[in-house]
């Protein structure tokens, strides 16, 4: 997957869970681990890095 696309789904995530987004992106990193798909846990990983490195918006 493209980095663009990385960050539209880190951001979609972001919107959908706010500050819960990286807890969401490492159950599905387990799912896929337990699942064997290693396509896709490397995807949420990148994924995970990318709200990793950007803040949440700030609220007030």
């Amino acid at each position: 997957m493209d980095s663009v696309k990385i960050a539209e789904l880190a951001r979609a995530l972001r919107t959908a869970h706010g500050p819960k987004a990286p807890v969401e992106a490492a159950r599905k990193i387990r799912q896929y681990e337990v699942s064997g798909n290693r396509a896709e846990v490397e995807n949420w990983q990148r994924i995970r890095n990318a709200l990793d490195t950007t803040s949440a918006p700030h609220q007030g």
